[in-house]
């Protein structure tokens, strides 16, 4: 009697990865595009990820146009957060906006919610960063990091919940700058277990936003200011 075939299991069908989230161009022209970056988003490419990230979204926008324009990467926003970014559409643009950021010219405003009752209406939060081998970046001594500092502004506090609602000004741009400061200061941002948040777990994602950007039009040296609105599921946690 001839022995039955044995079954071969059909293979599961492959998980088609979620839609990327999609940037909102809050403003263009010749030389410059700014964006509103969603959280969950990388600002520009990694080892392990080059096409879900805004830089190749917006890279697909300039390339349809006619004619096709390049963008160039002025600064960025952690994956987890959110809010304006801005990018340039030549290189000349590209040297005017870093330099603007690079000598404290430009202005960046955060919106966070962080943990706890923050004690001071307004404080500058000034250490030295340094980031380690697991990419976590911590506060150290002088000459041993990298200057950081930001002014920080209650705006709401919730007793209740044990938040505060504050905006955070950057002198500097260091890699997880306000959420190590926060931390440190005893303060990390809801949402943010990298670095101590443990206050509950109604916290969607990272409760950090780019709310507003200043700087000098590289063309025609007007100042252009920009803002974005915080988002309902940060509003709701203070």
């Amino acid at each position: 009697m001839p022995r039955p075939k044995p079954r071969i299991a059909p293979r599961p069908p492959r998980r088609r990865a979620a839609p990327a989230p999609r940037v909102r161009v809050v403003h263009e022209d010749a030389d410059v595009i700014v964006v509103d970056k969603p959280a969950g988003l990388l600002s520009i490419a990694t080892e392990s990820e080059r096409e879900r990230t805004a830089y190749a979204q917006v890279f697909d926008l300039l390339k349809s146009r006619r004619p096709p324009a390049r963008p160039f990467v002025v600064h960025r926003l952690d994956r987890e957060a959110s809010g304006l970014l801005v990018l340039a559409k030549n290189p000349e643009a590209k040297r005017s906006l870093q330099a603007q950021f690079h000598e404290h010219t430009a202005a960046r405003t955060y919106a966070a919610v962080v943990s706890g009752l923050v004690a001071a209406d307004r404080s500058t939060l000034r250490s030295y960063l340094r980031e380690n081998a697991a990419h976590t970046t911590y506060e150290t001594k002088p000459g041993q990091g990298k200057l950081a500092v930001t002014h920080v502004e209650v705006v709401r506090r919730n007793a209740a919940r044990g938040r505060t609602l504050v905006t955070l000004e950057l002198e500097t741009g260091r890699k997880h700058q306000v959420r190590a400061q926060l931390a440190a200061a005893g303060h990390p941002i809801a949402g943010d277990p990298r670095y101590g948040q443990r206050d509950g777990k109604d916290a969607p994602r990272l409760a950090l936003h780019g709310t507003r950007l200043r700087f000098r039009h590289p063309r025609s040296g007007e100042i252009v200011e920009l803002r974005s609105p915080l988002p309902d599921e940060i509003r709701r946690l203070v």
